[in-house]
């Protein structure tokens, strides 16, 4: 079944107008390094491809140039077109983006001698999100409030008793929260399947605007978006809003600088995203008198305006006549672009599952075979072929 959907995937690779890749690494439980690569492709139609492209077992070093010898053969296995990337997604490790001798430097360093464009190159959004959050130098009170947390919850005897403790006094809540849920929202928002790249660095936009508009209030001792707060400064208690006001800023100062690769590209997902009310002034030469001619199309305008989300937006991109060469080809390299790693962590998980210490002897072939199965999206095993080329075994019967 995993060779049946890997056939799919490579007839589907040979239609590819752009693809991008992400890649990250994680270690099994034989201490054994996996590289996990996916491929998200878009064809001619505006059809979106998000599979597994390979899962490579690493028993040695994991520099740079082997990570890219195993890219290289994982392309052409594929049957893709370097011509056809246009980006690639990584966790950040030095490996991975090191300037002259890291992954990204290689590769970008291939396509120039293929005589193509580069390919933008992106750190992982929900990588950089959860750096952002280390700026919160809040680990005196964080680590006692875990260990608590833990102490309480890895007990069952202790959690029942807890909870018994909060009925008692008459607690507004019946048991331990997990606060980092609710702090987790933006992180949230990141993590999904099919996720567009500007859908993603919209969020975090969003999110730094608030920043600013919280850090403003909080330095004028206006608590209406931090209940809690408000709650301690009624009590009577001492509240410092410009302490935290100053911590805000820091945190908002930092997603400004962990997120510039995104800020580069931003001018292309504002296209992408709504091309109807992008000023043409802030475009690209090559797309500026295709951009005027689509604003001024109020049939196609009219059909944007219609759609919503990313499940459509391919429809409405299908409808695009041939006199938009040039959007139209942006289009498909932006669609196709990762803004996270998600898809690898998750199949980590998946590995760490199937791999655990009691099937530990799982052999790497097999392991490939498990995951790209269990993680197949689009894609699905034809059980009918597969059923068809195997040789049924006839028992000889008597008259």
């Amino acid at each position: 079944m995993s060779g049946n959907i890997y056939d799919q995937l490579r007839e589907k690779a040979k239609h590819f107008h752009s693809y991008s890749l992400a890649l990250d690494e994680s270690t099994d439980v034989t201490d054994t390094a996996q590289l996990a690569i996916y491929v998200r492709g878009v064809d001619n139609n505006f059809e979106v491809t998000e599979e597994l492209l390979s899962v490579i077992a690493m028993h040695g070093q994991t520099t740079a140039q082997e990570i890219f010898r195993q890219l290289c053969y994982s392309i052409e296995d594929a049957g893709s077109q370097w011509k056809g990337l246009a980006g690639i997604t990584t966790d950040g490790a030095p490996s991975m983006t090191g300037r002259k001798n890291g992954l990204v430097a290689l590769v970008q360093r291939k396509l120039e001698e293929e005589g193509v464009e580069d390919a933008i190159a992106l750190h992982c959004i929900i990588h950089q999100q959860a750096l952002c959050s280390k700026i919160m130098r809040f680990d005196n009170v964080m680590s006692d409030v875990v260990k608590i947390i833990n102490h309480i919850r890895s007990r069952a005897l202790k959690h029942r008793q807890f909870r018994d403790f909060l009925a008692e006094i008459e607690s507004e809540y019946e048991d331990v929260l997990y606060f980092t849920e609710e702090l987790n929202v933006l992180n949230k928002k990141l993590q999904g399947q099919d996720q567009l790249v500007s859908a993603a660095y919209d969020n975090v936009r969003a999110f730094s605007k608030k920043l600013v508009l919280w850090k403003a209030q909080l330095f004028q001792t206006n608590l209406c978006h931090f209940p809690a707060c408000k709650a301690l400064m009624d009590s009577g208690t001492t509240f410092s809003g410009e302490k935290y006001a100053d911590t805000i800023g820091k945190l908002q100062e930092e997603f400004d600088q962990r997120f510039a690769d995104f800020k580069t590209h931003r001018a292309t997902f504002q296209i992408f995203a709504d091309p109807f009310s992008f000023d043409v002034e802030d475009a690209p030469p090559v797309l500026q008198m295709e951009l005027i001619d689509l604003q001024c199309n109020t049939d196609l305008k009219a059909k944007f305006r219609e759609v919503s989300g990313k499940t459509v937006l391919g429809q409405f991109l299908r409808k695009l006549p041939p006199t938009f060469p040039e959007l139209s080809r942006m289009f498909k390299r932006t669609m196709c672009l990762f803004g996270s790693t998600y898809l690898c962590e998750k199949l980590f998980s998946t590995m760490n599952f199937n791999k655990s210490k009691f099937r530990s002897r799982l052999k790497d072939e097999h392991l490939k075979a498990i995951l790209r199965v269990s993680v197949a999206s689009s894609l699905k095993p034809n059980v009918a072929q597969l059923c068809e080329r195997k040789r049924c075994q006839v028992s000889g019967s008597k008259d």
